[in-house]
């Protein structure tokens, strides 16, 4: 028999289904979360049908306690969840309750009473200053159409020139950087604008990239085109990047974010201050941006390590 039919009463498993329908029709998530929520909540139901010795019914999960959700989130750690999936665990059950308890179904006061597990830090991994301008630069790019390589090179300088993220990067039009011009405007998350420095590098990238264009790059229209003309997609440059990584011998950490995060790094390390540098990424928080303060400070000590007689 199919898991599905046994690991909750049908009408809780529909409620559910409409709950992932509404996810993905009304509230757009990507396909990655939607997946993530419909596995975080089957395994709930399934430990709540153990837990129960029965079915899980709507009634059940009406009178949910927060010992119950705590007993899910240690089953899970027992089976090796960390930190992170733990809350995306409890993240998606929230989502689930409170739609329920948006259609009158079910009290969701019990998920709230629940402290969402302590997430752990992760640095950002930059490439040092010498690995980003080889990256970058046309000699490095490694398809055989030149109009192709030129572009994967403007893309990849945008990101660490700039500091932008690679969808900015793709949403550009040949309106925003137009000959001479000295900065750029970003539309970046939450649909806030921001200004950053245009360097003559990146502008010239860009140039190159258009003159060997074949297709006719109008005004409003997307920059950055694949190669049957189409608007470049974030997977081709994330897959070209994956090739670069092969053939110059970097850490799988190197993907085009952490273009974005040497942009940043580099920027601090060279004595920008950390207000300018949030402005310039387009933090909404400037604890967002302290991150690459112990990015810094790692990496000096890393130097240190290497160069110091005492070390």
């Amino acid at each position: 028999m199919n898991e599905i039919l046994i690991i909750a009463a049908p009408e809780l498993l529909e409620k559910r289904r409409e709950w992932l329908a509404s996810l993905s029709d009304e509230r757009r998530l990507s396909e990655n979360t939607l997946q993530a929520y419909e596995r975080d909540t089957r395994q709930f139901l399934k430990f709540l049908t153990g837990h129960l010795a029965e079915p899980a019914r709507l009634s059940d999960i009406h009178t949910l306690r927060p010992a119950d959700l705590r007993a899910f989130l240690a089953a899970r750690r027992r089976e090796g969840a960390g930190n992170r999936s733990l809350g995306r665990h409890l993240a998606g059950l929230r989502s689930f309750l409170r739609y329920l308890e948006r259609k009158g179904l079910v009290n969701a006061a019990g998920a709230s009473a629940i402290r969402t597990p302590k997430q752990p830090k992760s640095l950002p991994k930059p490439l040092s200053d010498t690995q980003a301008i080889t990256v970058v630069g046309s000699d490095a790019q490694l398809h055989e159409t030149p109009w192709i390589a030129a572009r994967d090179a403007a893309v990849l300088t945008l990101l660490y020139a700039c500091g932008l993220r690679i969808s900015e990067a793709l949403d550009l039009t040949p309106a925003d950087l137009t000959p001479g011009a000295t900065s750029l405007r970003i539309t970046g998350k939450g649909n806030k604008t921001r200004v950053v420095p245009l360097l003559s590098a990146a502008l010239e990238a860009v140039e190159t990239y258009k003159k060997l264009c074949p297709y006719h790059l109008a005004d409003n229209e997307p920059l950055f085109r694949g190669a049957r003309g189409g608007k470049l997609q974030q997977a081709i440059i994330q897959s070209e990047m994956r090739k670069l990584r092969g053939a110059l011998g970097l850490p799988e950490t190197a993907t085009p974010h952490a273009l974005r995060h040497s942009f940043a790094t580099h920027l601090l390390a060279g004595g920008g201050d950390l207000r300018t540098i949030q402005e310039l990424l387009g933090h909404a928080s400037l604890s967002t941006t302290q991150v690459y303060t112990g990015v810094d400070a790692a990496r000096l000590l890393e130097v240190y390590d290497r160069a110091h007689p005492r070390a």
